[in-house]
Order: C-alpha cells, then sequence, then structure tokens
C-alpha cells in the first residue's frame, strides 16, 4: 500500500491524465483521482471534499488552467498547484508562479512529476505547519492581554464584594430570622458570594488565582467529583470512568482541578441535550520533542493526562478557536456566563500544564488536560469540617488601604471577640508596630498598598521581631509572587474576598500554632 493521495486533476485528455496517473503510482502514491476539464464541474468537486494536489493542463479547449489557479485560490485553496502542459512557455510558467502555482513540468518529461509532487507536499505540511504556530502564538497573545485586564478588574471588584459580603454576614446575623431585613441581607450576601464566583473565574483565566499545589491522585479527584456531578448530569448522559493504572501524582492544586473536572462535564452535559456518552479517562504520558514542535503551546515531560470526552453536537473550527476566550458562548442568552472554559484554560495554564481540543460538528468533543506529573506518593486529603467559627481575645493590627474592606474587616474580628488597631498603609502599620511591639499578636497586611507593601512593612517589623505572626491578605498571584519566600517559612495567605468563617478559621489557626521565627530580606515596594 503506498502513501495516500487525493488528486484533483484538471484535464481535458483522458490519456494525459493516464500517464500522470501511471507515473504517480510508480512513486508509491495510492491515488485517489477525480478527473476535471471545466469550471464548473470543478467547483463542484472542490466542494465535495477535500484535496490532497491539483494536477493541471495549462490549455485546455473549454477552460485554462490560470483559470483554474485563480478560480482554487479565490475560494482559499492554498493545496499545491502543479501544471503539467504540452504548451507553457517560460514567461507564461513564471506568471504561474507568481500566480500561486508551485510548480511546472512538461508532459514530454514526467519523470520530474514525482519528486516535483513530494517537494510540493513537503512545502505545503511545512506552510500549514508555519500557520498552525502563527496561530497559536496569536492565541496565546490574546489570551494573555485579556487575562491581564481582567486580572486588574478582578483584583480591584474583590476589594469591593469583600466588604459587601462581610457586611451583608453580619446583617444575616443581626437581622431577627424571617423578617424583610434578615431575607434581604441574606440575598445581598448571596449576590456578593456570586460576584466573588465571578472574579475568582476571570482570576482563573488571567492566571492570577493563589494556588495551593500538592502531590493529588487525579483518580480519587474523579471519583470524588463524579459522584456529586452524576444526579446534575442527569440520568439519559452514560457517565463512563476509565482510570489509569499506576497513575502519577499530579502536583496541583485540589479544589481547582475539581473545578475543572466540573466545568468540563458540565460543558459535555450541555452539548448532549437529547443524551449520549460522557467518558472521563487519566493515564501517564510523555510529551516529546516532536509534540512540543507541532504544538507550541506543549512542553516536554511527564504529565498526567486528564480527558473528557462527550458524543455531543460537536463545534467547528471558529468556534473551537475562540471556546477559551471569556465571556464567549454558544448558549442562549441567560444560559451561561461563558467563563465555564476560561476557566479551565486559566487553572490548567496556571499548574504549568496545557489543554488539547479535538471537535468536529456532528461527532462529538475531546478536551485533553495535560498536568505536570509528580515522583513520590499522593498526600491523603483533609476531610472538609463543618464547626462553628472560632473566637478569641488577642489584640490584632489590620493594614487595609480599601476604606469599605477595612470597615468590615475590623467589624468581623471585633465579633469574634479580638482587639483591633487599624493602618491605611504599610508606613502606617510600621509606625502602629513600633509603638506597640509587644502587644501586637497578629498583624494582618494587604499586600498592595500605598508608600509600602505588606510585604515590604512586614521586613521591617521583623527586624523589631523575628517571630511575629502575620497573615497576607491579596487579590490575586501578581501580588503574591512577592511572598514566596514567607510563604515557604510558613507565611499565611488568605485571598480575597473571605467570609467572616474563612477570616475566622485562618486567624485562629495562625494565633494556635507555635511561633514562626521569619528570616526576611528588604521586600521591592508593590504600589497600589
Amino acid at each position: 500500500m503506498g502513501v495516500p493521495l487525493r488528486v484533483l486533476m484538471i484535464e481535458d485528455s483522458e490519456d494525459d491524465a493516464a500517464l500522470v496517473l501511471r507515473e504517480l503510482r510508480r512513486g508509491d502514491f495510492d491515488i485517489q483521482l477525480e478527473r476535471v476539464d471545466e469550471s464548473s464541474a470543478l467547483e463542484s468537486a472542490f466542494a465535495k471534499q477535500s484535496w490532497d494536489l491539483i494536477i493541471s493542463d495549462f490549455s485546455m479547449p473549454h477552460f485554462s488552467g490560470m483559470d483554474a489557479l485563480r478560480l482554487l485560490r479565490s475560494k482559499g485553496c492554498e493545496r499545491p498547484f502543479i501544471f503539467v502542459s504540452g504548451t507553457i512557455g517560460e514567461e507564461t510558467a513564471v506568471a504561474a508562479l507568481r500566480d500561486g502555482a508551485q510548480d511546472y513540468l512538461m508532459k514530454t518529461n514526467l519523470k520530474r512529476l514525482v519528486p516535483a509532487v513530494q517537494r510540493a507536499l513537503r512545502e505545503a505540511e511545512d506552510r500549514t505547519n508555519r500557520k498552525k504556530m502563527e496561530q497559536q502564538v496569536q492565541q496565546l497573545q490574546k489570551f494573555e492581554a485579556i487575562g491581564k485586564l481582567a486580572g486588574g478588574i478582578a483584583h480591584d471588584f474583590n476589594n469591593v464584594i469583600g466588604a459587601i459580603l462581610g457586611l451583608a454576614e453580619m446583617g444575616c446575623e443581626d437581622a431577627q430570622a424571617g423578617t424583610v431585613y434578615h431575607d434581604r441581607f441574606q440575598k445581598i450576601r448571596d449576590q456578593a458570594n456570586w460576584a466573588g464566583r465571578l472574579t475568582s473565574q476571570l482570576l482563573a483565566f488571567a492566571r492570577r488565582q493563589i494556588l495551593q499545589p500538592r502531590k493529588t491522585d487525579l483518580n480519587n479527584l474523579v471519583v470524588e467529583g463524579m459522584s456529586l456531578l452524576r444526579r446534575v448530569i442527569g440520568e439519559q448522559i452514560e457517565v463512563r470512568v476509565v482510570a489509569g493504572p499506576d497513575l502519577r501524582a499530579a502536583m496541583v492544586d485540589p479544589a481547582q482541578i475539581e473545578q475543572v473536572i466540573m466545568n468540563l462535564c458540565l460543558n459535555a452535559r450541555d452539548a448532549m441535550p437529547h443524551g449520549g456518552q460522557l467518558i472521563i479517562e487519566t493515564q501517564n504520558i510523555e510529551i516529546d520533542q516532536e509534540y512540543c514542535r507541532r504544538h507550541t503551546y506543549a512542553r516536554e515531560g511527564n504529565f498526567v493526562l486528564l480527558s473528557v470526552s462527550d458524543t455531543g453536537i460537536g463545534m467547528d473550527t471558529a468556534t473551537a478557536e475562540r471556546i477559551f476566550e471569556p465571556f464567549f458562548t454558544t448558549k442562549e442568552m441567560g444560559k451561561g456566563t461563558g467563563l465555564g472554559l476560561a476557566t479551565v484554560y486559566g487553572v490548567v495554564r496556571q499548574h504549568e500544564g496545557f489543554v488539547h481540543l479535538y471537535s468536529e460538528p456532528g461527532k462529538g468533543t475531546t478536551f485533553r488536560v495535560y498536568l505536570p506529573a509528580s515522583s513520590g506518593t499522593a498526600e491523603p486529603r483533609q476531610p472538609k469540617r463543618d464547626e462553628p467559627i472560632p473566637k478569641g481575645t488577642e489584640t490584632i493590627l489590620l493594614a487595609e488601604d480599601n476604606e469599605g474592606l477595612q470597615e468590615a474587616a475590623k467589624e468581623m474580628l471585633e465579633r469574634l471577640g479580638y482587639r483591633v488597631i487599624l493602618a491605611s498603609n504599610g508606613t502606617e502599620a510600621v509606625q502602629v508596630f513600633t509603638n506597640n511591639p509587644g502587644q501586637i499578636d497578629l498583624i494582618i497586611l494587604d499586600v498592595v498598598m500605598p508608600k509600602v507593601s505588606g510585604p515590604a512593612a512586614f521586613s521591617q517589623m521583623t527586624a523589631v521581631r523575628p517571630d511575629l505572626r502575620v497573615l497576607f491578605s491579596t487579590g490575586y498571584t501578581a501580588e503574591a509572587a512577592s511572598l514566596n519566600s514567607l510563604t515557604e517559612q510558613g507565611a499565611s495567605v488568605l485571598q480575597k474576598p473571605y467570609s467572616l468563617k474563612n477570616l475566622g478559621q485562618t486567624v485562629r489557626t495562625i494565633l494556635d500554632r507555635p511561633r514562626t521565627t521569619f528570616v526576611t530580606t528588604e521586600a521591592s515596594e508593590i504600589r497600589g
């Protein structure tokens, strides 16, 4: 069996076409051929299927090769086009090459046909690969620009949402259950939580979430996730889980990857409104240099692969190119935010993984998520507990430059029994601490503040008291990156917007554990 080759031949002579076909078969090609000799037949053949190669005579009674070339190029056909003629002259041949032909040769010298075809096919493949790489680079640049914008918006919103959420939670507690005021506060709280989830999704797309990676068994995540999702997915969809044996641990944030699994499965459900099959698979995989050459977004190494496939409606190329953009959706108005797959993309990229999408209209879709593999065994997950919010009586220095969030956080901490001292920027926080270094049990520092950033302020404070307890509050990783050395030493980070429960549990955990002696260097200032 030779190399498959689909050839569209524009030739009025059946004998000449047979000679060309015989020569191609001698070159070890397995030919699928269609011959046409007029424009209407050419258009019909072009619309009917995709061709690997076009071979054309130059001069025919009812049609010219140059007309055929211009027609195909005007329709966006970039496949190799070779003239095989008995009448073409040198000037005409040069004009044909200028208009987009790949080669020309005489019917009296068909020995050059196979080498010409092989070269044209190689060059076509190179052009296709180059175009794909350019598109991938452009898409990455576009996503990076959208991500920066989304991250900046989400950062500012988190402060506002945090204030609304905190005040609404306290309003719920203060208002008597069953009253209209309690109901209103509850609705405000619910809407704030919903807005917080939206900004969280924006930050995920922008790759500015704060991750807490650990060695994770992806098989367990899939099983746990599907136990919750089966009811939501519906009985009309058959769910099949194919768990890879001896699966390596993935170095990921379990909560974020749970979100990826959920979003992909819900997207698959929506693509199968009349039922179908959903398949979730895991396996170990190694990415080599050749794969990276063909996919510029990939990188070499060992990965854990999560595949989510459906037998749904699929999507065309234009849709697939935009599917990871935030707020892009094929669903009708009110049926989705367009952030689900954008979140998947951002979370996976932030984990230094990548996503490959394959889809065809009417034939379903497969998302292949590659996550970095880790050595050693997976860490057990801590069970989630619903416990009362712990309280205390210690003194806390709270430094937050957003007035609304500062007020809400102060009230929440005082409600839990703590004594709170306020500062509106890093410089003020350092001054307050320096005046009372022995009285302050914990400092809560916003990372981005005017004059002096949270990390820089903490560095100055630890020069006075190295075992100072600290909690940094932050909106996204561009800020949190400055905390890497401190978090490695045990500093805690609380992501905005935070609830009364999150704040109370985090503060109590820090206060109850042994003190850590921090070794700090003068941190670079991050100005808001």
